[in-house]
This record gives structure tokens, C-alpha cells and sequence, in this order.
């Protein structure tokens, strides 16, 4: 009987890996077994471990030996150096087809930067945790926490990101563009950016977007007064310059100017009228006028020779003794020097007076000067009357037609800069007409708008770097 025990133990013996089916007891014990696929190449660890010898792990592929020319297949392997992928956005197009490409100039309003509400210090990324070019203060005490009080007006972005064009700024733009349909057959856009004056916290920034908004849709005149940029403007605190990427958006050959609260700070009418002490109140009343003239609540031509009339009996000499007086807005000195150094053309067209339009015109250096002429009489003072013909909007626009002529320049190479209702048709004749601090109806007009300290910043809205106005400024 032991012996019979004894056999039967050796005869059932320890279980052996070669009498099991597989080696996975979860599919030896399952319920349902799925049926083995092998159309796919993902195969589960017990299809390797039982039909290893006939699975084919991956996809057939012909072989053909390596002949030296880099492909999918055959990869290059860098060694030493760098890799360099080629795309072409930017350059020349395809034989037969021509370039589209629209070119947004932000540039930070740096007049008003929004200080009082948050503190934007440049700061470097080697004493912060914080990047450089992310967030303004490293400091949460600084953050604001309150919404804005002004409802109606956008959240002002620029008090979270920081006093210049953040990378979140650039981003919302791109987003804002890509809202507006592309022309027919284009699937995608692309896009590219250069900061104009400092790589880290950029106050001028130049996008590049190929191709532009469809045209049938919108066009650029259109596109420009869209309220999505007007009120991504408001929440950036930045200006936006919409224009076409053509040759003689970087090249142009004749700039004109508006004199009064443009090439100076004042207004010359109103600077006369403040040396009149009688009545005490005739200084309020024509600068009440000039505003509402430039706002375009009053015809330019019949304001103008009703303010001229009241400084009748000013001597003639009060045009010399005004020189001193004027206040050439900033920016304006290299910007001339750096348009003599590029062989631009300059005039100044001028709703004021032409003694001191033309005096200020030879000392700046600007080529073509005019201005309205008063009537003196032969005791030497003011009759209150203007000779010849108002240079109002409709005078400026055919001056700015007579000198492109007369310099042989066509009207895709000049520009135009003002800041009033009288300048508005002077500006839509020019290729480019910049709104400089202008009034509200003037600013929602103009091609582009200008809201900071400098006038040399017209420079940027060229693609000049600040290496290469530093240059030309020298």
C-alpha cells in the first residue's frame, strides 16, 4: 500500500512550465478568450510569448541600402554642430505668384504707462525665479486684486504682464487676427515677430502675418478701424499700425507735417491771443475756438478768419518775439536728421501763420514750408484779415498733390502726419497718414495712431530697428 502511495507521488509530480498552455494563469482562467489578432502591430505580452516564431513584430518594409541622401527613413545624425530646418514664410514667392503680407507694428504707450497701478521693473532673469519677460514684479503684494472701476472699459492687461509688449500680448494679437476669415484656397496663416528696440521687454514689436484677412471680407481701411483692435488697443495700452508689406512701406520719399501741436506742442493762434490783455477774456475765447476747429465741431476757414479778426492792432513784430516761445515736440530733431541722412523730403503744411511757419521750417532744416498769410498795414499791425486762400484740409491735401509732383514722388512713398480735423484729407491721400496724439475723431480716421513722447518714433513704422535709428540719429 506505501508503495502504491508512494507511486502515485512521483507519478503526479511537480507541475511542469511545458504542461501548461501559456504562462498567463489570467488567460488560462478567464471565461472568454478573444480571438488572436495579428491584422495590427500592437500585440499583448502572451501573442509574443507563445507565437513569437510566427508574429511579425513590424510592418514589411522593402529594403534599400543607404545612398547618402538624408530621408524619413534614413535620418541625419548630427555628430557635432546644429540642425537647421527650413520654412519660408518670409521669403520671396513661388515663381509666378506674388507675396501677401501684412505687417502689425504694436507699439507700448509709453506716455501713460499705467505705473499707479502696477510697478513694471526690468528685471533680470538671473536674480528672479520669475522669467524676465513673463510677469512684472516677483512680488504678489503688487498685484492688483481689485477689477477694474470702469465698467465699460476693457480690463487694462498691461498693469498684469508688465509696462511693455509681453509675449501674452503678442499672443492675444495672433489670436484676435485668426478671428477673421482668410482669403479663399488658404487653409493656414503664418506668422513672425522682431523686437524693434530690446529683445526682453520690447516697446515695439513688428508682426508679420502671411496672408492678411481676406478682402472680401474686410479691407485694410476697414480692418484698421475694427472696434477688436480698437479695444485690444484700450486693454494693451499699446497703438496698432496696420499696413501693407510692400517696398515703399520702407521706403519713403516725402513726409509731411502738420505744424501746430504736431512739429510743436502749442498753438500758435492761441500763443498770439495771450499776449492780448483787453479784453481779459479774449485768450479763453480763441483757444475755445481752436479746440472745437480741430475737434471738427466748427468749419476750419470761417473759425480761422474769426480768430484772426480778433487779434486786429497786434504789431507784426509779435511773430519775432513769439520764436523763443515755441516748443519743438520731442523727437522731432533726430527724426529730420535721420529722414536728411535717408534722402526723404520734408514740408510742413500749416493751418497757423507763414513768418513763423517758414522761420521754423529753415531751422529745423524741412524743405517746403506753408502756411496762412494775415494782412499788415502799413503802420505795421494786424488787420485782422488773411490774404489769399485759407490753408484748410482742402488746401493741404492739394499742397501735399503739388509737391509730390514737384519732387517727382508718387504718392505710395508719402506719408503724413497730423493731429486735427483739418488734417484728416491730407492724411487719407497719403500712403500712410499717422494720427499724432490727435484729436478722438482723428484718431478713429487715421491709417495709424501715435500716442507717445516721441515723434522719432514715426521711424519705427518704417521697420528701422533702434540700432539703426541710433545710427541715423548719431
Amino acid at each position: 500500500m506505501a508503495g502504491d502511495d508512494c507511486s502515485a507521488k512521483q507519478g503526479s509530480g511537480r507541475p511542469q512550465l511545458s504542461a501548461m498552455r501559456t504562462s498567463s494563469y489570467l488567460r488560462e482562467h478567464q471565461q472568454y478568450r478573444p480571438p488572436k489578432q495579428h491584422g495590427d502591430n500592437h500585440f499583448g505580452i502572451d501573442t509574443v510569448v507563445e507565437d513569437l516564431q510566427g508574429a511579425r513584430i513590424s510592418p514589411p518594409k522593402n529594403f534599400s541600402p543607404f545612398n547618402g541622401v538624408p530621408s524619413k527613413d534614413d535620418p541625419p545624425t548630427i555628430l557635432e554642430g546644429a540642425s537647421h530646418d527650413f520654412t519660408h514664410p518670409n521669403c520671396a514667392p513661388a515663381r509666378g505668384t506674388k507675396s501677401d503680407r501684412l505687417v502689425a507694428t504694436l507699439i507700448y504707450k509709453s506716455a501713460s504707462p499705467r505705473a499707479s497701478l502696477a510697478p513694471s521693473p526690468r528685471l533680470s532673469s538671473s536674480n528672479s525665479d520669475i522669467p524676465a519677460n513673463l510677469a512684472p514684479t516677483t512680488n504678489i503684494e503688487s498685484f492688483p486684486l481689485e477689477p477694474p472701476s470702469a465698467a465699460a472699459d476693457p480690463e487694462p492687461l498691461d498693469r498684469l504682464y508688465g509696462s511693455y509688449i509681453s509675449p501674452m500680448c503678442i499672443t492675444s494679437f495672433l489670436h484676435l487676427m485668426s478671428s477673421f476669415p482668410l482669403p479663399q484656397g488658404v487653409d493656414e496663416a503664418t506668422s513672425s515677430h522682431r523686437c524693434l528696440d530690446d529683445p526682453d521687454h520690447p516697446l515695439v514689436v513688428e508682426l508679420t502675418l502671411s496672408p492678411p484677412p481676406s478682402p472680401d471680407y474686410l479691407s485694410l481701411a476697414d480692418l484698421r478701424k475694427h472696434e477688436l483692435i480698437y479695444r485690444f488697443e484700450r486693454e494693451w495700452n499699446i497703438d496698432v499700425a496696420l499696413q501693407r508689406d510692400t517696398l515703399w512701406r520702407r521706403y519713403p520719399r516725402l513726409v509731411v507735417f502738420d505744424m501746430d501741436s504736431t512739429l510743436i506742442t502749442q498753438e500758435v493762434i492761441d500763443l498770439l491771443a495771450a499776449t492780448i490783455t483787453d479784453p481779459p477774456d479774449l485768450a479763453a475765447k480763441v483757444a475755445d475756438i481752436t479746440h472745437r476747429a480741430m475737434l471738427g465741431e466748427l468749419e476750419f476757414d470761417s473759425a480761422f478768419r474769426e480768430r484772426v479778426a480778433l487779434l486786429k492792432g497786434l504789431p507784426a513784430t509779435i511773430f519775432e518775439q513769439l520764436r523763443p516761445i515755441l516748443d519743438v515736440t520731442n523727437g522731432v530733431t533726430d527724426l529730420l536728421k535721420a529722414f536728411k541722412k535717408l534722402g526723404i523730403k520734408t514740408a510742413v503744411l500749416s493751418g497757423g501763420f507763414q513768418p513763423l511757419t517758414s522761420w521754423l521750417a529753415g531751422e529745423l532744416g524741412i524743405d517746403h514750408a506753408h502756411a496762412n498769410e494775415v494782412v499788415i498795414d502799413d503802420s505795421g499791425r494786424l488787420t485782422g484779415e488773411v490774404k489769399g486762400r485759407i490753408v484748410g484740409k482742402e488746401r493741404k491735401q492739394e499742397l501735399l498733390l503739388q509737391i509730390a509732383k514737384q519732387e517727382g514722388i508718387p504718392l505710395d512713398q508719402v506719408v503724413a502726419v497730423g493731429d486735427g480735423a483739418n488734417d484728416l484729407l491730407m492724411l487719407d491721400t497719403a500712403s500712410l497718414g499717422v494720427a499724432w496724439n490727435a484729436k478722438p475723431r482723428v484718431q478713429l480716421e487715421a491709417g495709424a495712431r501715435l500716442n507717445g513722447q516721441s515723434l522719432a518714433d514715426l521711424l519705427y513704422l518704417f521697420g528701422l530697428t533702434s540700432e539703426e535709428i541710433d545710427m541715423l540719429t548719431a
